[in-house]
């Protein structure tokens, strides 16, 4: 809460009802857009990161995502493109981001579901001059690297980056640029700190609160489709963005 207070601390009225319309934006924005937290919950979950790593990797993705929306606010500013004009780009941005989620949770629930498939415990029968026995295996140890359960997806941390950075903050926009157009700077940075906050603080806030309850379900059984389910949550909440403005 402290950007808000030092926001509201500068004292007009007007000031004061742009930073508590940042504040409730940033928080509905980021409550309504599923794209906001269901990949680091289940990217999590399947790649079996820690609270440190989650953290740090939703954080990051936060600031990218915030981030390029305020650099291209601030160059519409000084190159003195209006609002629509902006906005156009941004939902340029949106529709690229949006197909590269897509793509990229197809291709991960397919690489998920086949390695799932490896999971399967099957039986060979072995016949001997006494009679013959039959055991059951997965092919799963035979295709496993040293390098890591994950391995030819170590870059996946990095694609999600890259998506949120290229994802737009659509509210965002007139808010920076209001205040940008009359060289109000320190009401600029404010918008920024208060809009970067709270939405990198609600991110963290719904993926550590589902982390820990899915944590507590009877879930071991399932395991093995942890990164099918991962890669189809991604696809979904892509096709969600896309197809129904999420």
């Amino acid at each position: 809460m402290t950007p808000i207070i030092h926001a509201l601390a500068l004292g007009t009225p007007e000031v004061s009802v742009l930073m508590l319309s940042t504040a409730g934006v940033a928080v509905l924005h980021t409550l309504a857009g599923p794209d906001h937290y269901l990949p680091f919950i289940v990217m999590g979950r399947a790649r079996r990161w820690s609270v440190t790593r989650t953290v740090l990797w939703t954080t990051l993705c936060g600031v990218g995502h915030v981030g390029s929306s305020v650099v291209l606010a601030l160059v519409g500013v000084l190159l003195g493109y209006g609002l629509e004009h902006v906005q156009v780009i941004e939902e340029w941005r949106g529709n690229l981001a949006a197909w590269a989620m897509i793509a990229f949770g197809a291709v991960y629930l397919a690489w998920g579901l086949k390695r799932a498939a490896r999971g399967f415990t099957h039986s060979h029968a072995h016949l001997h001059e006494t009679g013959s026995h039959a055991h059951g295996h997965t092919h799963e140890a035979a295709h496993a690297h040293p390098h890591g359960e994950t391995e030819g997806f170590n870059v996946t941390p990095w694609v999600l980056f890259t998506i949120f950075v290229f994802g737009p903050c659509e509210p965002m926009i007139p808010l920076v640029m209001y205040p940008a157009a009359q060289h109000s700077w320190l009401e600029v940075w404010s918008v920024v700190a208060v809009f970067g906050a709270l939405t990198i603080g609600s991110m963290l806030v719904v993926v550590l609160l589902v982390r820990r309850g899915i944590s507590l379900l009877p879930v071991r059984r399932l395991e093995r489709y942890n990164h099918a389910v991962a890669g189809g949550t991604i696809l979904l909440a892509g096709c969600a963005i896309q197809f129904l403005g999420l």
